[in-house]
């Protein structure tokens, strides 16, 4: 592991594998929470962009493509209904 930066309560270091490991001064390491604090306080680690809410489908659209839906269920099942009834 790469020293990257050395303070009086922590240092940081790099691994093979690019990611930081952060040791304290009592040489424990840190993690969670405030390693990942610690690392953005240094600009080492970018934080992750808020996802957007995502936004429902509009309820006119959602009607609309049920009832086409719909529509062409029952006129199946008409046609269906009329093939029966000609083979019996």
């Amino acid at each position: 592991m790469q020293v990257v930066l050395r303070t009086d309560e922590y240092t940081i270091y790099k691994k093979r594998n690019q990611r930081h490991a952060v040791r304290n001064k009592n040489r424990q390491w840190v993690r969670g929470d405030d390693k990942v604090a610690i690392l953005l306080a240094h600009n080492l680690i970018e934080a992750p962009a808020p996802k957007a809410p995502e936004q429902p489908e509009e309820p006119e659209a959602a009607e609309a493509a049920e009832a086409s839906a719909e529509e062409g269920g029952e006129e199946a099942a008409a046609e269906g209904g009329e093939e029966g009834e000609d083979k019996g």
